[in-house]
């Protein structure tokens, strides 16, 4: 029920959460974060200019010629408002949000490379970079506040875009970031161990997921990995109509491969052979998911399949640089204990027996402390070396983070591993152990630029960095 002090008739010119970035005849939406709560700072955005105010709770003291507005859930009602505030964007383009543990950056950016080939302007929000047809926006978030995702729809809208391709994060959908938005479909990649730091249990991060695909509406569609444990689970709720892809089960959209390589994967999909740069079990996951989604948007399959096959792989995802002497190193996002057995799990299909795996591996700080080691765990059992070392400690103690992985190495396989803190000392040892056919498995970072310690990013590129040290060791 909502409750008003004041004049509705007012015209609102900014719209904000965020009292440090109220503007003059601005509208402040007063929300309970996990670290602050908004309604503290009513009085700072009154003080900046602010006209109107929305919030759970009305002040004790309210000022004249402001306008109070008191709702249920004001972060729901954050949501609305911004999609309101810029003339519902959502509505006029065609808005696909991926959501899962693993995949959801490569699916969303493949998505919208094909779609740009197949003739379309097309947007993209994701982990790595947001997109308005051609222009780039740094990208702070997987899934970016309701204000600011609203505004960039809104720009891809009057950009001419007619598809937006986005990731959907679990904390996005639990904290209302979605509220307002219209989706014409949905796509669930898989579910494994992740953010258990903020849902605390894996059921509550199931749910989030879920509520994705409950709040998706009639005449949408919702196109589920089946082979995944939980995948006909996220839509038995939804009013959407469900499509099924898979590798392993019968599915709407099955995929098998012919040959996987570091040169590409040779792929049968609608009974047609495709030839893929993209590598590996998880991609060929990904690349049944975005024809799905092509199908689905009423795309012609031979196109899509031709645009299949001239594809690049995403930044940081299995992106990998080769000497003339045959080390291969591999830079991976995987920061998960699923991803990064997936990664390995692939290098082992690919490689011909004799070549060393040498992984480099981290856990970031302030993250879920549980996988750490697990993470430390796969690597030991499916390398043949393991260098523990500092992903983005952000307010860790790096070394503090590296005992804790430690602690899930066997001891069958202590002689495998080794410890180096600081990550660039650490590529240039694997990078000087390798030899000729041996593979370098760089994982956790991924397409970041930048290594977060005690709160300063500091410049970091894995790519960049094995790069530059296989070519000196070349010369």
């Amino acid at each position: 029920m909502v409750e008003v002090i004041g004049s509705t008739n007012i015209a609102i010119e900014h719209l904000t959460a965020d009292s440090r970035k109220v503007q003059r005849n601005g509208l402040f939406v007063a929300t309970s974060g996990t670290q602050v709560d908004g309604h503290d700072f009513i009085p700072t955005a009154i003080k900046n200019g602010c006209i109107a105010i929305v919030c759970q709770e009305f002040p004790e003291e309210t000022t004249e010629g402001v306008t109070y507005v008191k709702v249920m859930d004001s972060l729901v009602g954050l949501g609305l408002i911004a999609a309101n505030f810029f003339d519902n964007p959502s509505k006029d383009l065609k808005l696909i949000g991926i959501t899962g543990t693993n995949g959801k950056t490569t699916i969303a950016t493949l998505l919208y490379q094909m779609f740009k080939e197949l003739g379309f302007k097309t947007g993209l929000l994701s982990t790595v970079v947001n997109k308005i047809h051609t222009t780039e926006i740094p990208s702070t978030h997987t899934t970016p506040d309701p204000v600011s995702l609203n505004h960039l729809l809104r720009e891809m809208v009057d950009a001419g875009c007619s598809h937006c391709f986005m990731e959907v994060s679990s904390h996005a959908v639990v904290q209302e970031r979605i509220a307002g938005l219209h989706f014409a479909g949905g796509v669930f990649t898989n579910i494994t161990h992740d953010h258990l730091d903020y849902h605390k249990t894996f059921d509550a991060y199931i749910s989030a997921k879920k509520q994705f695909f409950d709040h998706l509406p009639a005449g949408s569609f919702a196109i589920v990995n089946k082979d995944d444990a939980n995948g006909m689970v996220m839509v038995q709720n939804t009013k959407a109509k469900k499509y099924t892809y898979s590798l392993l089960s019968p599915s709407d959209y099955k995929i098998r491969i012919i040959e996987n390589q570091f040169s590409g994967l040779h792929i049968q999909l609608d009974n047609r052979d495709v030839y893929t740069r993209l590598i590996g079990k998880f991609n060929a996951y990904n690349l049944a998911a975005i024809y799905a989604v092509a199908i689905q948007l009423a795309q012609d399959p031979l196109q899509v399949l031709t645009v299949i096959s001239n594809l690049n792989a995403v930044a940081g995802r299995f992106q990998y640089v080769k000497t003339d002497s045959g080390i291969t190193a591999i830079v991976d996002y995987a920061h998960t204990p699923d991803a990064l057995k997936n990664v390995l799990k692939t290098i082992h299909d690919i490689r011909t027996g004799n070549e060393k795996i040498i992984t480099l591996v981290g856990c970031g700080g302030d993250r879920d402390r549980t996988k750490r080691p697990l993470m430390a765990a796969i690597a030991a059992e499916n390398s043949d070396r393991v260098i523990l070392t500092s992903d983005n400690p952000r307010t860790e103690d790096p070394r503090a983070i590296l005992e804790e992985m430690k602690a899930g190495i066997q001891p069958q396989y202590y002689m495998r591993y080794t410890i180096m803190e600081d990550r660039g000392e650490a590529i240039k040892a694997a990078c000087m152990e390798s030899k000729p056919g041996d593979i370098i498995l760089i994982a956790g970072k991924g397409h970041e630029t930048y290594q977060e310690i005690q709160g300063v990013k500091h410049p970091f590129n894995d790519l960049e960095i094995v790069t530059q040290m296989l070519k000196l060791l070349q010369k």
